[in-house]
């Protein structure tokens, strides 16, 4: 298997600006602490985020969203329930749905239920490396929302997952890999600072779930939405003192990000 290319920035830059001209609507199912966080990253990259819970609610927005997030964060079986109400209504009207499966393997509940929905054909799924490596083999992963893996290690894993159900995953930590099963790209970057602040991958795994639903590269979309978070999080770590000033730097960073700064 041949080295991960970088993804090109020209390309970038391109998701980018398609990103920002459809201004998409994204439903994010998402944990509870990470809601007003999510949303923000999402409204400065000018998108519009919604957070639509209840079962019956959940399943009519998912139809007339341009994305729809499942993270199993703070997962419940009425979410559960609502989640999977939500997935298959977005199957029936055509709406791509990203999986961020947060905790996987080392909790019953969740991993059961992210098998279940692994059969319903996520665009993407996005997760650290124990994640990933759960996911795929069925087995104990890492220690909750920490990874015990390097990235490098579940990419073979991620591969198969990617072949066995057509999806792309995007595996995150101190260098990312974004596969389709045959194609693979690699985004180093990011900053430490990044795992100190709360809401960081959760946040990318909804900038994913809407880059995903872009026309055109599934895998340059999604690789794209991970180098921007990555990049922008290089930029904000380098210019504060620590994760109470990170986040509004951030914020700001994803707000006037252009192609020059993405070089």
């Amino acid at each position: 298997m041949k080295q991960p290319d970088l993804p090109d920035n020209a390309l970038v830059a391109h998701s980018l600006s398609l990103f920002r001209q459809r201004a998409p609507l994204i439903h994010c199912m998402t944990n509870d602490v990470v809601q007003s966080f999510t949303a923000n990253v999402l409204l400065a990259l000018h998108a519009s985020p919604a957070m639509v819970i209840d079962a019956e609610e959940a399943a009519q927005f998912s139809a007339i969203s341009d994305a729809l997030l499942i993270n199993v964060g703070t997962l419940t079986q009425p979410r559960a329930a609502a989640m999977l109400a939500a997935v298959n209504a977005a199957n029936a009207a055509s709406t791509p749905w990203t999986l961020d499966p947060v905790a996987v393997g080392a909790l019953r509940l969740r991993s059961e239920f992210c098998q279940q929905l692994l059969t319903l054909q996520p665009a993407a799924i996005r997760g650290n490396a124990s994640e990933i490596l759960a996911l795929a083999l069925q087995q104990g992963g890492g220690r909750g929302v920490d990874t015990q893996h390097p990235t490098e290690s579940a990419l073979s894993a991620a591969r198969q997952l990617a072949r066995r159900y057509a999806t792309i995953v995007a595996i995150t930590g101190e260098v990312d890999y974004v596969t389709d099963g045959e194609r693979t790209l690699r985004i180093p970057g990011g900053s430490p600072l990044m795992t100190r602040v709360v809401g960081t991958g959760c946040a990318l795994s909804a900038v994913v779930a809407g880059f995903a639903a872009l026309p055109g590269d599934r895998l340059l979309h999604v690789a794209s939405a991970c180098q921007i978070i990555s990049c922008v999080g290089a930029q904000a770590a380098a210019s504060t003192s620590g994760p109470g000033s990170f986040i509004p730097a951030f914020l700001d960073g994803l707000w006037n990000l252009n192609e020059e700064a993405l070089a």
